[in-house]
C-alpha cells in the first residue's frame, strides 16, 4: 500500500477534520505519517498515524496579532507577510525531516501555505483538506484591491516566489491562495447546498462529504450527570479568537447568571480567576464537544466551521457571535438560510442575547431549517465518501503512470 505524508496547521479546527480521514486511509492499508505540535500527538496517534513534530518550528503557526480587525483581507494579508518571512526554514525542516523517505502521495490542510509548494518539490500528486472553505474572493472589493496593491507582504511573496523557484525549481500558488491551498483533489468538509450561494468557486476537483462526524477517541473527563434532565445552554468561543474579548464573557455571565439551568462554556487557554463566575456555569478548557451537544438545548457559537456543523448535524438551535477570519461568512450564510441568529460582537448586550436565545428556541421555522442543511450533509456522504474518491484517485493515477 502507499506511504502518506500529511501536513497540517496544530489547531484544532484543522486538526480534527482529518483525523477520520487518517483512521479511514489506515484501515485501507496505507501508512499515514503526519506532522503537528507536539500538543495533538496522542490525538494522531490514536487515529493511527505515525506522528511527527514540528518542534520549535511549531512557533511559525503561531499568529503574532491574534485579535482579528474588521478587515479580513487586511488581516489575512498580515498573516501572509509574516509566514512569508519565515517560511524557507519551515519547509527545510519538514525536508530534513522526511529525508530518504519515499511518499505516494501528500495530503495537508489547505491552510497549510506550503503544501503545493512541498508536493511539488517531492513531485508527489496532493489532496487538500478544506476545513476553512470562504475563498478570498469572497470578501474582495475595489478598495481591497488596492489594499492588497499596497500590502509589503506583495513585495516578501515576489522575493520568496523567485527564490523558491531558484532552488527547487517549483511555483507557489498566487499569493492570496496561500491558505486555500488546492490539490488535485480537494476534501470539503460541508454540502453542496450549504454552499450553494459560492458553489462556482469550486471545480470538479473539489469532493462535498459533509461535516467531519468521527470519534476521536478522547479521554476526557466532565460531570455529565449534572445534564442530566436540566436545560443545557452550550457556548464556545473556539480556540483561536477566544481570548481577544473579556467582554463577551462578562456578557455571558450576566445573561445567564439566573437561567434555570447549566451553562457549558469553554474557555480555551483563558484565565478564567479574574471572572465572577455564577454556580449554574460549567466552564472548562476543552469539552468533549459532540457529546455535550447530546445534551444541549441550544448553544452560542463564534460561527467556526466545525463547531457550526457539530451544531447543524445535531439539530442544536443557535445564535451565532463571529470574531475573525471565515467566521463572518458563516454566521451570514446559516443565517441566510434561516437556520441561526448572527450578533454583532462589538453591540453584544445580555437582553439581546437572551432575546436572541429565546427566538431560536421558540420560532420552529429555525429547527427546520437545520434540519434541511443536516440532511444535506447526511446525504453528503462523509468519510466513506472520501476513502472511495482518494482510492479512485489513486487508480486513476496508476492509469496515468
Amino acid at each position: 500500500m502507499s506511504k502518506v505524508l500529511f501536513l497540517n496547521i496544530p489547531s484544532h479546527g484543522h486538526i480534527n477534520p482529518t483525523l477520520g480521514l487518517v483512521d479511514g486511509l489506515v484501515k485501507q492499508g496505507e501508512e499515514v505519517i503526519y506532522f503537528s505540535s507536539d500538543e495533538f500527538k496522542e490525538k494522531v496517534e490514536n487515529a493511527g498515524a505515525v506522528f511527527k513534530s514540528y518542534g520549535e518550528k511549531s512557533n511559525f503557526f503561531v499568529p503574532k496579532n491574534k485579535i482579528p480587525s474588521n478587515s479580513i483581507i487586511n488581516d489575512l494579508l498580515n498573516r501572509i507577510d509574516e509566514v512569508l518571512n519565515t517560511s524557507e526554514d519551515i519547509i527545510q525542516y519538514i525536508l530534513k525531516q522526511i529525508e530518504g523517505i519515499k511518499f505516494d502521495y501528500i495530503v495537508y490542510g489547505s491552510m497549510f501555505p506550503f503544501g503545493n509548494v512541498i508536493s511539488q518539490i517531492l513531485k508527489i500528486p496532493a489532496i487538500s483538506s478544506f476545513a476553512v472553505f470562504a475563498k478570498p474572493k469572497v470578501f474582495m472589493s475595489k478598495n481591497n484591491e488596492e489594499l492588497i496593491k499596497n500590502h509589503p507582504a506583495v513585495d516578501t511573496y515576489k522575493k520568496l516566489y523567485n527564490r523558491l523557484n531558484e532552488k527547487y525549481g517549483v511555483h507557489m500558488p498566487p499569493m492570496l491562495d496561500l491558505f486555500f491551498n488546492k490539490g488535485d483533489l480537494n476534501i470539503a468538509y460541508t454540502s453542496k447546498y450549504f454552499i450553494s450561494n459560492m458553489i462556482d468557486n469550486y471545480d470538479d476537483s473539489f469532493i462535498f462529504i459533509g461535516p467531519p462526524i468521527y470519534d476521536r477517541k478522547e479521554n476526557i473527563e466532565f460531570p455529565f450527570e449534572k445534564l442530566k434532565d436540566k436545560k443545557v445552554v452550550y457556548i464556545s468561543l473556539g480556540t483561536v479568537f477566544n481570548n481577544t474579548n473579556d467582554k463577551l464573557y462578562e456578557i455571558f455571565f450576566k445573561t445567564f447568571a439566573n437561567y434555570d439551568g447549566i451553562i457549558v462554556m469553554t474557555a480555551y487557554n483563558i484565565d478564567i480567576s479574574k471572572f465572577d463566575i455564577p454556580n449554574n456555569f460549567i466552564v472548562k478548557n476543552y469539552v468533549p464537544q459532540s457529546e455535550i451537544l447530546k445534551y444541549a438545548d441550544v448553544a452560542v457559537t463564534h460561527a467556526g466551521m466545525n463547531s457550526t456543523s457539530d451544531l447543524l448535524y445535531n439539530n442544536v438551535p443557535f445564535v451565532t457571535i463571529p470574531i475573525g477570519a471565515d467566521q463572518r461568512y458563516i454566521s451570514g450564510r446559516v443565517s441566510e438560510l434561516g437556520s441561526a441568529i448572527s450578533l454583532d460582537k462589538d453591540t453584544l448586550t445580555p437582553e439581546i442575547l437572551r432575546n436572541s436565545i429565546e427566538k431560536v428556541l421558540t420560532d420552529p421555522n429555525y429547527l427546520d431549517n437545520i434540519k434541511k442543511i443536516n440532511n444535506s450533509f447526511k446525504e453528503a456522504g462523509g468519510y466513506k465518501k472520501a476513502i472511495d474518491e482518494i482510492i479512485k484517485f489513486k487508480k486513476e493515477l496508476k492509469v496515468k503512470l
